[in-house]
């Protein structure tokens, strides 16, 4: 089974020019997504080692992965770099949350906030509910100066997809 599935109907499509909050404590804006080359991992939420999961969770695919998954992409942000990518991530979760999370993992990348499902809505990217809340499916958008290059929606092996996902840049180019 395929760690990712293309959405192929994305390519080529231009990235949103949106506004959302970041773990460095600025605001990413229409800028920042206009110019440059970067890679967003979208998530569904990170957990927290003094909260336990529901037994259900592990039941949902591509669900569980989150913070294997940051860290992969920590672990490579400078291979990324070096071919040019910027690291973000996204989830519906309080930037504040998240903030325990980018420094409990010593994420060098920021993690964005997107509680309103503004790209998902820009996008037509995939959401789930759980438990009363609504959530992004896990996935990943590659942009260049804007354009969207590669698209993955789906994905149910999370701790692998940063390095697939290098290794296919890595051959892109």
């Amino acid at each position: 089974m395929p760690t990712t599935i293309p959405a192929e109907h994305l390519v080529g499509e231009q990235f949103p020019l949106l506004s959302l909050p970041s773990t460095t404590g600025e605001t990413m804006g229409p800028m920042d997504f206009a110019t440059g080359s970067f890679v967003l991992f979208i998530y569904p939420r990170t957990g927290r080692p003094d909260r336990v999961e529901p037994p259900e969770w592990s039941l949902v695919p591509g669900a569980k992965g989150c913070t294997p998954e940051a860290c992969e992409f920590r672990d490579l942000a400078a291979d990324f770099a070096s071919i040019g990518y910027r690291v973000l991530g996204l989830s519906s979760q309080e930037t504040d949350y998240q903030r325990e999370a980018a420094e409990r993992l010593h994420l060098p990348y920021p993690l964005l906030s997107d509680p309103g499902f503004v790209l998902a809505t820009a996008c037509g990217l995939p959401t789930f509910g759980f438990d009363g809340e609504l959530l992004h499916v896990r996935s990943t958008l590659v942009v260049r100066e804007r354009l969207i290059t590669h698209a993955f929606l789906g994905i149910t092996e999370a701790a692998a997809h940063p390095r697939d996902l290098i290794n296919r840049l890595r051959t892109s180019r």
